[in-house]
C-alpha cells in the first residue's frame, strides 16, 4: 500500500464521449489500492521541490473546468499531511531556496570573522526574521541581495522594523542572498569604498603570528579582511591587536609563512592582498625590519648546494646591482674572503643551476626576483668564452687497470667491417647490457673555441688517467645523460661551441684499440652474438653503419651479416630496451599504401618503433645453429618479474588507500545518480566513392 502523498507518475485521463472524464471517480479506478480519504492537488516543481499548489475540489467538475493541461502533475494524498508532517498549500506559501551567509564560530564558540554560505528553504510568506531562529543564531543585522551576480552595489539593509515584513513583501526570490551580521561587527565587514562584500570568498580572515622577538598578550590573532585589504591595513591593526609599541610600525613587516613553517619574501605595504597572491585562511608573521621598496630584491642565499630548509640567510639588495657586488655582500654576511667563490641560482627542484657568470650584469637584467634562492659555490668561474667540463672515463666491457694490461689479456681480432672484436675466454656467456661503469677523472678548463680533439688531448694529461693512450683518436667522446653515455660527439676538429654543449654539460672518453673517425652518416652500434643452446650472448663488437643510403631495416642487417660473414637471410637481429628488458626484432617490411592516402610507409629505424641511435644494442641471432623466436637472457626475466612485482605493490597500495577512504564514507549512503532521459542517436554515413 503506497503512503498517502506518493506521487502517481505520468497518469493519462482520456476523453470518453466527447466529454473530458472526471478526475476523482477516473483516478479512484486506477489507484484501487487507495485506502482513506483521497485529496487530489496540482504540485508544481520549484527550485526548492514540489510544492503543492491547488486543490481540485469538486467531484462533478471535469478537466476542462478545472483547467488541468497536459503534462501536469497531480498530486495525491490524504489533504492533511505526509509522513506526520502538515504540508501547507497554495501560492502564497510557496517556498523560496535562498543562499544564507553567515559568521562561522568557533568550538569555545567565539566568533572567528569566517563566513558560511548555505542553502535555505523558507515560505515565501513567512516573516524575514525567521531566519535568526531557522539558524539559531543571535539577533542582528540582515542585508539582501537580489541578483544573481551579488554585485557590491545591489546589497541592502533591512531596518529593523521591518524584519516581520514578509520575504515575499522584501521582493526576495529563488536564488536571492541573505548576509547575517552581528549587531556589534559594525562595519569590519565594509571594504574601503563604504561598500558591502558580496561573495563568501572575499568575507574571510587572515592569522598573523608575532614574531617580532617581543613580548605580547597574544601570540597570534586573526584579521578580517578581503581581498582588496591593503597590506598596511592588516599589519597596523596586528600591531594593536598585540598591544606593541607604535615605534614598530616603522620597523616591521608582514611575512608569508609556507606549510613547512618557512618565512617567505616579505610583502610590500602598498600591496592588496590580492596584487600579493595571498589567499584568505593564510597565515602571516610579523617580523622586524622593513618590507623590499619596489626597486630591491629580497634574497634568500645558503654556502654550498647541501641545503637544508630554514638554514638559508636573507639579504636586501638593490635589484640594479652587480653579481659581483652581490656575492661580496653575501661573503661579508658569511665571515667569508677570497675570490675563489662564484654564485648559482637554484633551479626549481632545488638544485644548483647555471652557474651567473656575467658578473658585471645587473640583478634584473638576468631576472633574477623577490624570493629567488643563490648558491654560494667554492670554486672560481672560467673566463668568458671558457667551459668547465667534468670528465669522465667509460669502460662498457668492464673496468681497465691498464691499457696495455688490457691489450695483452683480451684477445683481439679485426673483422671484415674494419673494428675490432675484443673476446674474453672463448665460450663465456656475457651479460646483453651489463651496468654502465663510469669513473670521475676530473674537470677541464677549456675555450669554446678548442676542439674536441684538443678536449681529448687535455683530458690525456689529467693526473687522475692512469691508463696510457697512444693518441686523442683512441678515444671516444659521449655527452654524459641520466649517468650513462647519451650524444656521441663524432667529428675530431669541431669546435666544442657548435656541439653547444652548455656550461653543466659532462662528457666521458672511451678506450678504442684502433683510431676511429667517424663520418657525419656513420651509426655506431654494439652488435652481440647470441649463444647457440644458451640464454646470453658474446661479448659486444663495434659496428659502424653508414647511413647515407638510408636508415633502412634490410640496409643494417645487410650490415651486420657482413660483419659476421653470415648470409643476410641466415640471421635475426634485436633491439635491446634496457629500461624494459624487451628485445624487439628489426626485420626488412614491406611498403604498404594505405586505402585514403596513397603514401607509402616509411622504413626508417629512426622512428617509431625502433628509435634506432649511437649506442644502441643489437642482438644476433645465428639462424644456422639456432632457430627460435627468443632473445632474451636470465638477466631480462629478472628484471621483467621486479617491474612486474613493483607496479603490483603500487597497485595495491592504490587499492588500499581507495578502501581507507571508503571506509570514511561507509557510514553515509551516497545517494544514486539520476540517469538522464534516452536519446536516440543517427549516425549518417556518406559515401565518398
Amino acid at each position: 500500500m503506497r503512503s498517502p502523498g506518493q506521487k502517481v507518475s505520468s497518469v493519462l485521463l482520456g476523453k470518453s464521449s466527447g466529454q473530458l472524464l472526471i478526475v476523482p471517480e477516473r483516478m479512484k479506478q486506477l489507484l484501487e489500492f487507495w485506502e482513506g480519504d483521497m485529496v487530489l492537488s496540482v504540485a508544481k516543481f520549484v527550485p526548492a521541490g514540489l510544492h503543492v499548489c491547488q486543490t481540485l475540489n469538486g467531484d462533478d467538475l471535469t478537466l476542462c473546468e478545472i483547467e488541468i493541461t497536459d503534462g501536469e502533475d497531480i498530486f495525491v494524498w490524504n489533504g492533511v499531511e505526509v509522513g506526520g508532517i502538515q504540508i501547507p498549500t497554495g501560492s502564497d506559501c510557496e517556498p523560496l531556496l535562498l543562499n544564507v551567509l553567515h559568521v562561522a564560530t568557533s568550538s569555545e564558540g567565539e566568533e572567528c570573522q569566517q563566513f558560511i554560505e548555505s542553502p535555505h528553504v523558507f515560505p515565501s510568506n513567512a516573516e524575514i526574521g525567521t531566519v535568526f531562529t531557522a539558524l539559531a543564531v543571535p539577533e542582528g543585522v540582515i542585508l539582501i541581495n537580489n541578483t544573481e551576480s551579488r554585485d557590491e552595489e545591489n546589497w541592502t539593509t533591512i531596518p529593523k522594523e521591518d524584519l516581520k515584513k514578509t520575504f515575499r513583501e522584501q521582493g526576495l526570490r529563488n536564488g536571492s542572498s541573505v548576509l547575517i551580521q552581528g549587531s556589534h561587527d559594525g562595519n569590519s565587514l565594509l571594504t574601503k569604498q563604504g561598500k558591502w562584500i558580496n561573495t563568501v570568498n572575499e568575507i574571510n580572515w587572515l592569522q598573523v603570528k608575532n614574531l617580532s622577538q617581543l613580548e605580547s598578550e597574544e601570540e597570534q590573532v586573526k584579521i578580517s579582511a578581503t581581498l582588496n585589504t591593503v597590506v598596511f591595513d592588516i599589519r597596523i591593526k596586528a600591531i594593536k591587536e598585540f598591544k606593541l609599541l607604535k615605534e614598530l610600525a616603522e620597523n616591521s613587516c608582514l611575512r608569508p609563512i609556507d606549510k613547512n613553517g618557512k618565512l617567505l619574501c616579505p610583502v610590500p605595504d602598498s600591496y592588496t592582498l590580492k596584487e600579493a597572491g595571498l589567499k584568505m585562511g593564510s597565515s602571516l608573521g610579523l617580523c622586524p625590519g622593513k618590507a623590499p621598496t619596489s626597486s630591491q630584491l629580497f634574497l634568500f642565499f645558503a654556502l654550498g648546494s647541501d641545503v637544508h630548509p630554514g638554514t638559508e640567510m636573507e639579504i636586501t639588495v638593490e635589484e640594479t646591482v652587480s653579481v659581483r657586488t652581490c656575492l661580496k655582500i653575501m661573503l661579508d654576511k658569511c665571515g667569508l674572503t677570497g675570490d675563489t667563490w662564484h654564485l648559482r641560482k637554484m633551479n626549481w627542484c632545488f638544485e644548483a643551476g647555471e652557474p651567473l657568470c656575467e658578473e658585471d650584469a645587473k640583478l634584473n637584467e638576468l631576472m633574477i626576483c623577490s624570493g629567488d634562492t643563490l648558491l654560494l659555490i667554492e670554486g672560481k668561474l672560467p673566463p668568458l668564452g671558457f667551459l668547465t667540463v667534468p670528465i669522465w672515463w667509460y669502460q662498457p666491457r668492464g673496468p681497465l687497470h691498464h691499457w696495455k694490461d688490457h691489450q695483452d689479456q683480451t684477445n683481439c681480432t679485426l673483422s671484415q667491417g674494419g673494428v675490432w672484436k675484443a673476446s674474453s675466454t672463448p665460450g663465456a656467456p656475457s651479460d646483453a647490457h651489463a651496468e654502465v661503469s663510469l669513473w670521475y677523472l676530473g674537470d677541464l678548463e677549456i675555450s669554446e673555441d678548442a676542439t674536441l680533439g684538443e678536449l681529448k688531448s687535455q683530458a690525456m694529461t689529467l693526473p687522475s688517467l692512469e691508463f696510457s693512450i697512444p693518441s686523442p683518436a683512441f678515444l671516444r667522446a659521449w655527452t654524459v645523460e641520466s649517468k650513462r653515455p647519451g650524444r656521441l660527439l663524432r667529428a675530431h676538429q669541431q669546435q666544442l661551441k657548435e656541439y653547444k654543449l652548455g656550461k653543466r654539460t659532462e662528457i666521458c672518453l672511451e678506450p678504442l684499440q684502433k683510431e676511429e673517425n667517424l663520418g657525419p652518416w656513420d651509426v655506431l652500434l654494439r652488435t652481440q652474438m647470441r649463444l647457440p643452446g644458451e640464454r646470453a650472448y658474446g661479448p659486444p663488437v663495434d659496428v659502424l653503419w653508414d647511413t647515407a643510403r638510408g636508415w633502412t631495416a634490410g640496409s643494417l642487417r645487410q650490415r651486420v651479416a657482413d660483419v659476421y660473414s653470415l648470409p643476410v637471410e641466415k640471421i635475426e637481429i634485436a633491439k635491446y630496451f634496457p629500461e624494459k628488458f624487451a628485445w624487439l626484432p628489426v626485420s626488412s617490411w614491406n611498403q604498404q599504401t594505405t586505402k585514403r592516402k596513397k603514401k607509402k610507409k616509411q622504413d626508417n629505424l629512426q622512428g617509431a618503433p625502433y628509435y634506432l641511435k649511437d649506442g644502441d644494442t643489437i642482438g644476433v641471432k645465428n639462424l644456422l645453429v639456432e632457430d627460435n623466436d627468443d632473445f632474451s637472457t636470465v638477466r631480462d626475466d629478472i628484471g621483467r618479474e621486479k617491474q612486474k612485482e613493483l607496479a603490483l605493490g603500487k597497485r595495491k597500495s592504490r587499492e588500499a588507500l581507495r578502501a581507507q577512504s571508503s571506509d570514511v564514507f561507509s557510514g553515509a549512503e551516497t545517494p544514486a545518480r539520476a540517469r538522464g532521459p534516452e536519446a536516440s542517436l543517427s549516425i549518417h554515413v556518406r559515401s565518398f566513392r
